[in-house]
């Protein structure tokens, strides 16, 4: 029952049943197998280490078991392996490019509750591999694997340390012109290793820990996007007064920023913050910026307002970085926390946009709540679900009560009413992958309008979900 462990974006279940060492040596003779296949029919983009898979972990308690046999399943399809230790996940971007090897994995659960563990697969120049770009191929394979067979073939394995290096890289995005003082929350997760492997001997940079001590769980859930889970973190900034607060979830791939005040700023505003810092340089002049089409339309007003091009874009990192490559794009936003940048890899990395968000602050005097308060200019209601059997039917429901708007399907369904006798707003519709919910974003000009508009849906999409 291996296929139950594929997911739309990568592989994750609880831990260990139904995924355990067997199915990780499957996954990992899967993987193999197919970069192996892809690369004879596709050798492009050349890479110097095409018989080479970079494997990495995080710091959950089952993780080295997977990993190890993770490897040995690479391994028995000829195929070596360095394995570059317990990392964060962004590291593993930069490790595939650094030693220009055909592809890696990182095991790992993301944000999940401590029993769950899984594997995200990326190929050359750390390209990820979803469902529609391999993921199905490899789970095909995995599934005509009956236990681990001895195929009499055996390739290299081998441990490196990078971590000198992957610091090199990120702090190259930091560039500090005052003392910072911030409180980080590390979740119990990879960002307790990584905070202080990168930032710990930043000249000018004082950081305040929390929950940095990997100790195989998690004092709260390791998801920044929840607002209870920083709890702690808001406690300690009432405390010790800081410039920002800053928390990473589980494999410390993103992360929420809290101004000095305490309260969580949107990543859409990060994005309109970094969009600006991006677009003011010379250099940049008309760069495209690719942004998730929940994001706040503050995003694209700022980035047509400094002469750059809005890239409108569906929701997951596969679609992000394929369209940021095509355009060209400097950078892209995710409304989930996941920031990409073009000059590291087109892939996505809390790390460096800590980095980028600390050297905008330095840069100027003012707090950053008044730096980020120039982009309040709507209202928003935050994702909301609502528990729908019939998702489609719903969305063409939607789409005949709402036809005088502008109606779009890139992802679920956007309708933007302007010039509703109401007032402007618009809202964005999207079915879960895994679950009977829709859910729902929607922006207004104020509160007031917001709820307003939210009580007309609900009309149509019924009571929200709670627990979601």
């Amino acid at each position: 029952m291996i296929e139950k462990i594929f997911k739309a974006y990568d592989v994750r279940a609880t831990y260990p049943n139904p995924l355990n060492e067997d199915a990780a040596w499957k996954v990992g003779h899967a993987t193999a197998q197919f970069l192996k296949r892809s690369r004879e029919k596709n050798p492009e983009p050349k890479v110097a280490l095409n018989d080479t898979i970079v494997v990495g972990r995080d710091m959950r308690p089952h993780s080295p078991a997977l990993a190890a046999a993770l490897s040995d399943g690479i391994r028995s399809v000829g195929m070596n392996v360095i394995d570059v230790g317990m990392i964060d996940t962004s590291f593993i971007y930069f490790a595939i490019n650094h030693l220009d090897a055909v592809g890696g994995v990182q095991t790992t659960a993301s944000h999940n509750p401590i029993q769950y563990n899984g594997f995200k697969i990326s190929g050359p120049k750390a390209k990820p591999i979803g469902s529609a770009s391999g993921l199905d191929d490899i789970k095909r394979i995995a599934a005509t694997l009956t236990q681990r067979a001895n195929t009499g073939l055996t390739g290299k394995y081998e441990q490196r340390d990078l971590w000198p290096e992957y610091k090199k890289t990120v702090l190259k995005f930091l560039d500090l012109k005052r003392p910072l003082k911030v409180a980080i929350d590390a979740s119990n997760g990879m960002a307790g290793k990584m905070v202080p492997a990168v930032f710990g001997d930043v000249p000018n940079l004082a950081i305040v820990p929390i929950l940095f001590e990997i100790t195989g769980s998690f004092t709260h859930e390791p998801n920044p996007l929840v607002e209870a889970n920083l709890a702690m973190l808001k406690e300690k900034m009432k405390q010790t007064p800081v410039d920002l607060g800053a928390c990473f979830d589980g494999d410390a791939d993103r992360c929420m920023f809290l101004d000095e005040t305490g309260k969580a700023i949107g990543s859409d505003m990060i994005t309109a913050l970094l969009a600006e810092d991006y677009l003011k340089r010379p250099e940049n002049k008309g760069a495209s910026i690719v942004y998730d089409l929940r994001s706040s339309h503050v995003v694209p007003d700022v980035v047509k307002q400094y002469g750059g091009v809005p890239v409108r874009d569906r929701v997951g990192h596969a679609f992000i970085k394929k369209t940021m490559a095509e355009k060209h794009a400097i950078f892209g936003g995710e409304l989930s926390g996941h920031i990409y940048f073009r000059d590291y890899y087109y892939a996505d990395s809390a790390a460096v946009a800590f980095a980028r968000v600390l050297s905008i602050l330095s840069a100027q005097q003012k707090p950053l709540s008044q730096i980020i308060g120039q982009y309040h200019k709507y209202s928003q209601s935050g994702e909301i679900n609502f528990q729908v059997e019939d998702k489609d039917g719903k969305i063409r429901e939607l789409g005949d009560a709402y036809k005088k708007g502008q109606i779009d399907y890139l992802d679920g369904i956007t309708i933007d009413m302007k010039g509703d006798p109401g007032g402007d707003w618009w809202f964005n519709v999207r079915k879960s992958n895994t679950e009977p919910l829709l859910r729902l974003n929607l922006e207004a000009k104020s509160p007031q309008e917001v709820q307003a508009k939210l009580q007309e849906l609900e009309k149509i999409l019924g009571e929200p979900a709670h627990g979601h």
